[in-house]
């Protein structure tokens, strides 16, 4: 099982997108973009710092993005998230999650863009303490489910 040596849960999404990876880059690391590829999200506000530069702090929110036993007692979730790295040379940054009505708080997350021949392999990291009262294996399959439906939506958007 995914990072029982360390006590952390982890897993990984990922899908190729039929755009070059430059395109797909500027769509992904873009906060005020992120509407664009993950359809669960209904706004994105920058709350400090500044965009792409680490410590920038943005409040995602969006229709019930995680099951119901995490969240807490709402009809929406919300997410505070910190950029940790951002490395535009590699194409990939880290945010934190720092809190938020999902039951993730410390959860971690690595966005990573390789060249694939024209189109883009998009890889989405994911490791978070271990969650009370989740089955494991049961919320590691909800979020490879749930990110792969972000990376299976980029095409259209990574376009134009």
């Amino acid at each position: 099982m995914d990072g029982q040596a360390t006590g952390k849960w982890r897993g990984t999404a990922s899908g190729v997108v039929s755009a070059p990876v430059d395109r797909v880059w500027e769509l992904v690391s873009a906060t005020s973009r992120l509407r664009e590829w993950m359809p669960m999200v209904e706004s994105c506000t920058a709350v400090a710092g500044d965009e792409g530069v680490p410590g920038y702090v943005r409040l995602v929110r969006g229709g019930l993005m995680f099951p119901q036993q995490l969240q807490q007692q709402a009809s929406s979730s919300w997410v505070r998230e910190r950029l940790v790295a951002m490395d535009h040379a590699s194409r990939s940054y880290t945010y934190l999650m720092e809190d938020g009505n999902v039951g993730l708080a410390g959860s971690r997350n690595t966005i990573s863009l390789f060249d694939y021949g024209g189109a883009t392999l998009v890889v989405w990291s994911f490791e978070m303490e271990p969650v009370d009262g989740a089955n494991q294996d049961a919320l590691l399959d909800y979020l490879r489910i749930l990110y792969k439906s972000c990376i299976d939506t980029i095409p259209a958007s990574a376009c134009c």
